[in-house]
């Protein structure tokens, strides 16, 4: 395992598409649910405690080796709206497109041959870190860090926010952050023996109910 793998994957500048879409923060900023740093702490903190403790634990199911098909139904499962499905398996058909690119192996082109639409974005996120020598903690801090860090560069361009003020939010999460990527391994790892029902199915109908209303707006800066 190399960790220069993980700072690759993780990297805002990885070609994973994520820089399109908001995370559900340009409808909350919209609603006016976020005006400022503290708005979206508790935006992100709110976000990493449910739909990021599920994507953290898709991730580290997959990087475990569990079945992609199973994990890719379970994240449908797990997201009602018809919009964040849409969006995760484009998400999810980027960042395998890259990862194809930079750590080829045969499980990222079986996944690519299953779901040409697209997988969901967690489950690859476990492909690719297995992919690239990263184990399923690594896979897990990946996911969740993606469901904070998209709405936080999201939010400076929406509200001009000091990109200072973004950046300190996203260190003062790093500690839960860390909580629930292990509390995500921990049920991914109950996979093998229990199926896929004993992930974490944490709701946040906000983000839903959001992610509907974004997608029938014309006029719109991020695709999520």
């Amino acid at each position: 395992m190399t960790r220069a793998a993980l700072l690759v994957l993780a990297d805002g500048r990885f070609p994973a598409g994520g820089h399109a879409h908001s995370g559900g923060a340009e409808e909350a900023v919209r609603a006016g649910r976020i005006t400022d740093a503290a708005d979206l702490e508790r935006f992100c903190r709110g976000r990493l405690h449910t739909t990021g403790l599920v994507a953290a634990a898709l991730a580290a199911a997959a990087a475990l080796g569990a079945d992609p098909a199973a994990l890719d139904a379970a994240a449908d499962a797990r997201t009602p709206s018809p919009a964040l499905r849409t969006a995760a398996r484009k998400l999810g058909r980027q960042l395998l497109r890259a990862a194809r690119a930079t750590w080829p192996s045969d499980d990222l082109d079986a996944l690519a041959a299953r779901f040409p639409k697209g997988a969901h974005q967690p489950v690859v996120f476990g492909l690719a870190a297995r992919a690239a020598g990263l184990g399923p903690d690594d896979a897990a801090h990946c996911a969740a860090y993606e469901s904070v860090g998209g709405p936080a560069t999201a939010t400076v361009r929406l509200l001009s926010l000091d990109p200072f003020d973004a950046t300190a939010v996203l260190a003062r999460l790093a500690p839960e952050l860390d909580q629930v990527a292990d509390r995500a391994v921990r049920a991914a790892r109950r996979v093998a023996d229990e199926g896929v029902d004993v992930l974490p199915a944490a709701s946040a109908p906000l983000l839903e109910i959001g992610a509907e209303f974004h997608a029938a707006r014309p006029v719109r800066l991020f695709a999520s």
